[in-house]
């Protein structure tokens, strides 16, 4: 069989699809991020989700399956014990992660983690809650400035995040408190995914501004992953958005930095366009960030149609050696209660302009699948201590044979 020149594997932030069977454990019983969007808006214009089998896969509000969808999809869940966007990705890669990353969204940070902070960073700690970071820092940020403090603050993720001014803060200062703040989050009791500076400028309310000097200080994946594999291999590997992030850089050859998911997909859509020999991995957040854990289903579902629409354009770049998965790391049913990520299925959704139908796969219990299948493409072998078996044999066999002159059946001609 052939194998797929360019594999490009775009992330769905939060677009889960039904509460796992262990989700009364994360309290999120009932979950249902896709479904229950659709349940409050009844339709979306989402025609290239719908050819792909979405409805297929999981039917939901006033829409209808496809008779003849054009992607092979299935659903599949998370083995690692979590539901944030590190862990899910990690597993995308082939790691499986025991003990879930920290999250402080409901209480702030403990007591003892900020009183260490103060002394080592010698400055008072004012904020600490999750909040919005252009928020907090219009709120907050004249306190900063006026008594010599530093605004620390989470979010529904599993990071720790202090904005600093830079005129009265000192840039390199941020960066060693940041750099404090790590060091502290290894701590099994209060390991976060990721500790980010923020640095900011302006003296008053209405003129604060962010900066483009954040730096992000993210734990490192404990083993190698497929990225790394496929990289030592001589593969181009692709990050798009926060992929960069989440790998703390490990394993890509390039980067691409997205200021919102709709920008995300443009710059994917120029990548295909370009030659190149590998992966590309692409995170879309605005689902999440913006609309999940904000509780706007509405938002969420007008984001899944300007998402569709630059789909469409993907879709006519792509070519026959290409291969297109769309999936997500977790969910974020913005109905729930709270704010946090739940713990759900998520889509597997696979495209090729060589697939000359469609159809339902067997599910699978772990994302790992994803990367497996994107390691036996290439030749690669998956790093020691990773999980994943490849279904690649099941995306390749209802493809039609190239336009060589042979007889599609098999047949000899006069």
């Amino acid at each position: 069989m052939q194998a797929y020149r360019r594999i490009f594997v775009i992330v769905l932030d939060s677009l889960g699809i039904g509460a796992m069977e262990d989700a009364a454990r994360f309290g999120d019983s009932g979950a249902d991020t896709f479904g229950h969007i659709l349940e409050r808006m009844k339709t979306l214009n989402i025609p290239n989700l719908r050819e792909l089998g979405m409805l297929n896969l999981h039917p939901a509000g006033d829409m209808t399956p496809v008779s003849a969808p054009r992607g092979r999809f299935m659903r599949i869940s998370e083995m690692s014990n979590g539901k944030d966007t590190m862990t899910g990705h990690w597993e995308m890669m082939g790691i499986r992660t025991e003990k879930p990353f920290k999250t402080f969204t409901e209480t702030g940070f403990p007591p003892e983690l900020i009183a260490e902070l103060e002394k080592r960073c010698g400055k008072r700690v004012i904020g600490n809650r999750s909040a919005s970071g252009t928020a907090i820092i219009e709120e907050l940020g004249e306190e900063e400035i006026n008594t010599n403090a530093m605004i620390v603050y989470t979010s529904a993720d599993s990071v720790l995040q202090i904005a600093g001014n830079e005129e009265t803060f000192d840039l390199q200062n941020l960066y060693r408190c940041c750099e404090i703040a790590r060091e502290l989050t290894m701590k099994e009791e209060w390991r976060v995914g990721r500790v980010i500076a923020r640095p900011y400028v302006g003296k008053k309310k209405g003129e604060f501004r962010r900066t483009s000097n954040r730096r992000d200080y993210s734990l490192k994946p404990e083993i190698p992953t497929v990225l790394n594999a496929l990289k030592d291999a001589g593969l181009d590997v692709i990050g798009v958005g926060k992929i960069h992030d989440i790998f703390c850089g490990e394993g890509l050859t390039e980067n691409y930095h997205s200021d919102s998911s709709v920008q995300g997909m443009e710059q994917t859509i120029e990548i295909c366009k370009k030659d190149f020999r590998g992966l590309c991995f692409v995170n879309l957040v605005d689902f999440d960030a913006l609309w999940g854990h904000r509780r706007d289903p509405e938002g969420y579902g007008h984001e899944l149609e300007k998402f569709d629409r630059n789909l469409g354009v993907l879709m006519e770049n792509l070519d026959r050696e290409d291969l297109m998965i769309l999936t997500a790391d977790h969910g974020n049913d913005p109905t729930y209660t709270g704010t946090d990520h739940t713990r759900e299925y998520v889509p597997f959704l696979a495209w090729s302009p060589a697939m000359k139908e469609g159809g339902r796969l067997n599910d699978e219990n772990t994302f790992a699948v994803i990367g497996a299948s994107v390691a036996e493409n290439f030749g690669v072998e998956m790093p020691e201590g990773t999980i994943g078996t490849s279904i690649l044999s099941e995306l390749q066999e209802r493809i039609t044979p190239a336009e060589t002159g042979a007889d599609p059946a098999g047949a000899g001609g006069s």
